[in-house]
């Protein structure tokens, strides 16, 4: 049996939730959970995600705090979720985004793996989707799912440190609105972005998110009004 990789990312969001005391819940993985490579709706199971669900079956991260936690789909011997939406999106999804996606969380939007941009590896990098616009909105958010984890942890850590937060425990911060900067300290990211390789995926977005891209990429937009 394959060992599961390291995940200093998950570790590092487990430990911050813990400190901060934010709700964290976790239950026991399958007994045969899916493998890298295995398919999944057609598609290759992303190896970092393979070693996620090697040792949880379902999390829940800081999801006490209204739209800014997140849940992993369920994936046991009990429940199918992150089977069951995976095969949902592929009949209502993937023909709108242009693009097939592995689905694996989410509170509000919806945080997927993209299989054709995998690397050399087969680490699929993290999009943030919002099917709530007109047109489905597509945020290239990581460049795989540990790395997205990270970053996650850190966002975590300036919003419970912003000060509407200690003195009223709200705060307008949202993910990735406000993680341009943290987003940009992934250099694969910032490279796959630069390279134009979300380009496809980004084709409804307005001004305002490509404005937020060009921060992620240390770039400037030129021509934008607004």
């Amino acid at each position: 049996m394959e060992q599961p990789m390291a995940l200093p990312g998950l570790e590092r969001l487990m430990e911050v939730c813990q400190r901060l005391n934010l709700r964290l819940e976790t239950s026991p993985p399958a007994r045969e959970p899916l493998s890298a490579g295995s398919l999944l709706e057609g598609l290759p199971f992303d190896p970092v995600l393979a070693s996620v669900y090697a040792r949880l079956g379902h999390a829940a991260f800081a999801t006490d705090l209204m739209g800014k936690g997140w849940s992993l789909d369920r994936s046991d011997d009990q429940v199918h979720k992150l089977e069951e939406n995976n095969k949902s999106w592929r009949k209502n999804w993937w023909e709108e985004l242009g693009a097939s996606m592995i689905v694996f969380g989410g509170d509000i939007y919806t945080y997927a793996t993209v299989p054709g941009l995998a690397d050399e590896w087969g680490r699929q990098p993290v999009v943030r989707v919002d099917t709530y616009e007109p047109d489905a909105h597509v945020m290239p958010v990581a460049s795989n799912v540990d790395r997205f984890f990270d970053s996650y942890s850190r966002y975590l850590e300036i919003l419970v440190a912003d000060s509407r937060y200690q003195k009223s425990g709200e705060t307008e911060l949202l993910f990735p609105w406000d993680a341009a900067e943290i987003l940009a300290r992934d250099e694969t990211l910032v490279a796959l972005m630069r390279a134009g390789r979300f380009d496809s995926l980004m084709k409804n977005v307005d001004d305002s998110t490509r404005r937020w891209a060009a921060r992620v990429m240390g770039t400037q937009v030129s021509g934008s009004g607004g």
